[in-house]
């Protein structure tokens, strides 16, 4: 009998120990469930389904509506745009290529290319994540790039404006505070030169000029012109009276116009290739027309030759590029 009883003490000992344990951890898990929030955002957390886990996405709005992005993306790929993802030090899967223009060579990127003239499923190879695209991109271009990936296509509100593209541009791949850093060193340095150029130039009027080698004209771009309308707007150069008065973005010289290009200052590039490019020696010869010769900033040595690549481009880093090549030029 006393065995027997020791026995059941012993069973029912255990049996205690063993429900604190149990109630303890019941406990414990009430405590931690209290700890973690009963909702999370979208854009903070990760879904898990099986094995496999999902980035996070959020819903931001372009111009045709609203889309889900990764709040993280990986691979991105931006048409027309490299410039600023480069300047957020972002290596793009893929860069544009133009059969025509070629590449954009200021960005010395080294991607494979994405013919933009060809299909838009090639992009599929290279697994993008987040395209990016910006005006050029009308609504049924917009519709085959997000069947490829995520698309985000650039509000027509901001193209005007490089640093509201990069702004906007660096919200949407999840770097605002970079894009800030970015934009604040654009605009020192926009305002240092727009002190040095009004020392140098003052008043002085200017125009700029591109060569259309496949058709030997010359076109002349206005005050709207996305490619060079900030060195007016930002950096304070003085349109010549022809470029101020312009309401296209453009428009191509007659020979009985060329005369009235009086500015004091010209700036001037090819439309394709470089100024060496054997097959831009035809166009070349415009540069040696009576026409041409006869103006005052032909006569006074105040023609400046720029490269097409990054002139040709409007985004944040070629205008830099620019700035860099005014100040050679313009001021001492």
């Amino acid at each position: 009998m006393v065995g027997l009883v020791k026995g059941f003490k012993g069973w029912a000992i255990t049996l205690l120990l063993m429900g604190l344990v149990i109630s303890g951890c019941s406990t414990n898990t009430a405590k931690n469930a209290e700890q973690t929030p009963a909702t999370e955002s979208a854009a903070s957390r990760e879904n898990t389904s099986g094995n496999e886990t999902e980035p996070a996405t959020r819903v931001v709005q372009d111009e045709y509506g609203d889309v889900t992005i990764p709040v993280q993306p990986q691979r991105i790929a931006g048409i027309y745009v490299e410039d600023y993802l480069k300047a957020l030090n972002i290596t793009p899967v893929v860069q544009w290529y133009n059969p025509m223009w070629g590449v954009q060579d200021y960005l010395e990127l080294d991607v494979p290319k994405f013919d933009i003239t060809g299909s838009i499923e090639a992009l599929l190879q290279y697994d993008p994540d987040l395209i990016i695209v910006d005006g050029g991109a009308d609504m049924e271009k917009y519709e085959m790039y997000t069947k490829v990936a995520p698309t985000y296509r650039l509000p027509e509100s901001v193209l005007q404006d490089s640093n509201q593209i990069l702004k906007t541009i660096a919200d949407v791949v999840g770097k605002p505070d970079k894009g800030e850093e970015v934009a604040a060193a654009f605009e020192a340095k926009i305002t240092d030169a727009k002190a040095k150029l009004q020392e140098t130039v003052g008043d002085e009027t200017v125009a700029v000029v591109r060569l259309n080698v496949n058709d030997d004209t010359l076109a002349l771009f206005g005050v709207k012109n996305r490619f060079t309308g900030f060195i007016y707007s930002e950096l304070g150069l003085t349109p010549h009276p022809l470029v101020s008065k312009m309401e296209e973005y453009q428009e191509i010289l007659s020979e009985e116009a060329i005369p009235q290009l009086d500015a004091d200052h010209l700036i001037i590039f090819p439309s394709n290739g470089e100024w060496s490019s054997p097959e831009n020696k035809e166009a070349l010869k415009v540069l040696d027309s009576k026409l041409w010769k006869s103006l005052p900033a032909v006569k006074n040595n105040q023609v400046y030759i720029m490269e097409r690549a990054h002139w040709q481009s409007g985004a944040i880093t070629a205008n830099s590029m620019k700035i860099d090549d005014l100040l050679e030029k313009m001021t001492p």
